[in-house]
């Protein structure tokens, strides 16, 4: 058989077990997993997270979930919680043990220790026989027939269980806490949707590059002007310091098609008088909505009546907004 064909068969058989899977496991969902994750959502204390071998490294990918979604959580590594690491566990906190087979060493020898401290502990398990199925408050049973790989042996359909069950508690969680994008963007200040909920134009907008001419200016001082800036506009101001309008690039090129003799024109002249502006305040993303509306790549930016500066695309692009 071709190799390309070997490998494309190999994956979708592939994705086609680890789907069924995941539809079975829709239908698990039951009054522990529904009890499990209201005791998250009324726990006073902290979500630890545990495991071992590929499910600590769900465990880590889920308590970095959590946390990005309103739910406060930490990764303790089975192994190293007799080592050490119980001690981050607090009176109020609930555990989260995730374990294929529930009745690896490390699990054995953790469990009691939880369970001597008196937190609840929650247990996601395929094997509901198993010991760490037994000692839970609260089981998440994640049936599965078996893995992905020919062997049976690596973890695939496993981990894709637990990542997606983790994944599903923390969307409930986040509903039961009204968590808005708001929140998310709190969490989230250097992402790219953080960015569309808190960056204001001020924000994107270099004051201390405020390219400006007077309506008497003579085009070479406009060329000047929108050439050094960078910014391809300069506001027209008249000599009260009063915004009267704006040069584009775009108005420079129009001129010199319909004009031969320039020498006498002024910036007045060949200004637009309605430019287009938004305030400082403003969100970063209500300047990118006013440039889309009018196919325009920069926005005059005022604060109250006082000229601040532009707003061009290219910072938009660059914060990612777009």
């Amino acid at each position: 058989m071709d190799k390309q064909i070997l490998i494309k068969k190999n994956i979708q058989k592939t994705i086609e077990l680890e789907a069924n899977a995941l539809f079975e496991l829709k239908e698990c969902v039951n009054d522990d997993m529904c009890n499990a994750v209201m005791a998250i959502f009324h726990s006073k204390g902290r979500l630890i997270v545990t495991g071992i071998g590929k499910s600590a490294i769900v465990a880590q990918k889920l308590v970095a979930t959590f946390n990005s979604t309103g739910t406060t959580a930490m990764f303790m590594h089975a192994a190293d919680a007799i080592h050490g690491d119980l001690g981050m566990i607090q009176k109020d906190d609930l555990v989260l043990c995730i374990s294929k087979s529930g009745d690896t060493p490390e699990i054995k020898v953790l469990v009691p220790l939880i369970k001597n401290f008196g937190n609840i502990l929650i247990g996601m398990v395929s094997n509901n026989g198993s010991y760490l199925a037994q000692k839970s408050d609260y089981v998440l049973y994640l049936p599965m027939d078996a893995e992905a790989d020919p062997n049976n042996l690596a973890p695939t359909t496993s981990t894709t269980l637990q990542m997606a069950i983790g994944d599903a508690m923390a969307v409930a969680l986040l509903s039961l806490r009204q968590f808005s994008p708001e929140h998310f963007a709190r969490y989230h200040p250097g992402g790219s949707l953080g960015k569309q909920l808190y960056l204001k134009v001020a924000d994107v907008t270099n004051d201390k590059v405020k390219p400006k001419v007077y309506s008497g200016d003579n085009l070479k001082i406009v060329i000047v002007e929108i050439s050094t800036k960078r910014l391809g506009a300069t506001a027209v101001m008249d000599d009260n310091e009063n915004l009267i309008g704006i040069i584009t690039d775009g108005d420079l090129r129009r001129m010199l098609e319909e004009n031969t003799d320039i020498s006498d024109i002024t910036a007045g002249q060949i200004m637009s008088r309605s430019p287009k502006y938004i305030q400082s305040d403003m969100m970063a993303t209500e300047a990118l909505a006013l440039m889309r509306m009018y196919s325009i790549t920069q926005l005059l930016v005022m604060d109250g009546n006082r000229y601040k500066g532009i707003i061009h695309i290219h910072e938009l692009i660059k914060e990612g907004i777009i």
